[in-house]
This record gives structure tokens, sequence and C-alpha cells, in this order.
């Protein structure tokens, strides 16, 4: 069972709050991850938001694909505001969503109405009292160590139970600085689950149908984002010279590299990165 207590909320963690609102204004989606482009935009003015949200319901579908037919029971680990969880209720499958952030669980049990337990906790501390079928973590792996993972999933998932990771990751090794850096390696990742007992079933790798996505969010950014900073900045220049400079220092000193870097996420992702779907099974004779 997991923690009943509430979780401190980081600064960190209330900067991307604040994202998290601001993304789901601009795009009125019940999902926060990068979706699934099933036929790939051409022209440029193919990737819009409307596009976006089905490429989104496409990789809900396309996870689904995945989940092998004997299971019944989810865990959603990273569960987000709760679309994935939603879709899967809405197919007959019993889900419970785990995520350490209250405002992702707001939004989850809005989103599926109630019919979901929620836990709010950290998956590495997390006390199960009952085993499940299946452990997804959608575009949240990147956010535990791997030892972690492959312990936490074989602790509770039933023998012979799924894992379904589907995450960006490192194909470059030594790619080890910069916005993408916290990706696991995808030969350290798989090492740690075949030590703990797991089997890769299968795999696929759909890094061209989510890269669309990287590219809409650096047009959106290098459109209205860079365009509203300069507005903003020419604004105060006008009105309050002196902290005009003082934020131009504080960009200089702090923003301008990590600017920079998102205008080259595509490059960035293509260069060292790879986006990976893979199902493993837990051996139906592992100790834990």
């Amino acid at each position: 069972m997991s923690n009943s207590k509430s979780i401190s909320v980081s600064k960190v963690t209330r900067y991307q709050n604040a994202a998290l609102n601001y993304y789901l204004g601009l795009t009125e989606s019940p999902y926060l991850h990068y979706g699934y482009w099933e036929s790939l935009p051409v022209p440029a003015v193919e990737l819009t938001i409307g596009r976006l949200r089905l490429a989104q319901e496409a990789y809900t579908v396309k996870l689904l694909d995945f989940i092998p037919k004997n299971v019944k029971t989810v865990l959603d680990v990273g569960c987000g505001i709760g679309g994935n969880a939603a879709y899967l209720l809405d197919r007959g499958f019993t889900v419970e969503g785990l995520a350490p952030d209250p405002f992702q669980k707001e939004r989850f049990l809005q989103h599926t109405g109630g019919r979901a337990i929620f836990h709010l906790a950290k998956f590495e501390n997390f006390k199960a009292t009952h085993d499940y079928d299946l452990i997804l973590l959608s575009e949240s792996s990147q956010y535990m160590a791997a030892a972690d993972i492959a312990a936490g999933a074989a602790a509770i998932l039933n023998p012979g139970g799924y894992l379904l990771i589907a995450d960006m990751m490192r194909s470059n090794a030594n790619y080890t600085e910069g916005m993408f850096s916290n990706c696991h390696v995808v030969a350290e990742l798989r090492a740690a689950l075949l030590q703990a007992g797991f089997t890769l079933v299968k795999t696929e790798d759909i890094s061209a149908h989510i890269l669309p996505t990287i590219d809409l969010y650096v047009d959106a950014f290098r459109r209205y984002g860079l365009n509203t900073m300069i507005y903003v900045a020419d604004l105060i220049a006008i009105a309050v010279s002196p902290i005009h400079k003082l934020l131009r220092w504080i960009f200089r000193r702090w923003f301008k590299k990590l600017v920079v870097e998102g205008l080259e996420a595509s490059q960035l992702f293509e260069q060292h990165l790879c986006y990976e779907i893979e199902l493993w099974q837990l051996s139906e004779t592992v100790d834990r």
C-alpha cells in the first residue's frame, strides 16, 4: 500500500507543473506523451496540434498492441494525467496509477472518472498489497534508476508477468550531458532487466514516428516562445532599462545554453537517442 502521507513538492516539480499546465492549455489533450505519427508529415504545414492529438491517440493504440491477451491488471507507473489509463479502463483492464505528484493525482482521478486507484508514491518506495499482470512505464523510465526499475517490477509482478517500457533511450552511451542525458542507455537498461530475471519478448524502434512531435515543439518554440521573449524584453528595456540589463545578464549566464539546446532538440535526438517500445516477461521461477 502506498504511503498516505503527503509528499513534499519541490520547486523543480512546481516549475514542471507550470509547464504541464501550459502544455495542456495548448494541446487540450489528455495525454502527455510524444505520440505516434502513423503517417509521417512531409511539409511543415502538416505539423499541427490537431495532428499531434491524433498521434497521441495512435500511440496508446500502439501500446495496446504490445499487451498480451492474458493481462488483466495493470500498474501505470508515472501515469501522467490518466490518458493511457482511461484508454485501458475503457477496454476492460483493471488499472491503478502511481506517481509522486499531487498535480498528476488530481488530473488522473478526473480523467479516469474515479474508476482507478491512484498511489501517491515513488515507484522505488511503493509497497504493493497485491501483484500485477503488467507494469507500464510510458515515458517514465528515465526518472528512475535501471536497477530500481528491474527490482521494483520483479517484486510486484505475478510470476510470468510483464513489464512494458515505452520511452526515449540513449543509443550513444557517450552522450552524458544535455537535455536528454537522463534517458537510459539501451544496453544498460536491458542488462539490469536480464539480471533481474526478465526476458525480452518483443521490441520495436519507433523513433521516426515520434520525431515529428519534437519538430513541432521546436517550431512552436521558435515561432511563439522566442518572439514572445523578445517582445517582453523590448517592453522591459523601454520601461525599466536597469532591469533589462540584469535580465540580459541572467539569460546569458543561465538560460542561453538551454534555449540553444532546445532549438537543436531534433538533431540531438537523431544523433544520440532512439525511442523504444519493449515488452519484457518475468521468469515464473525467479526468487523474490
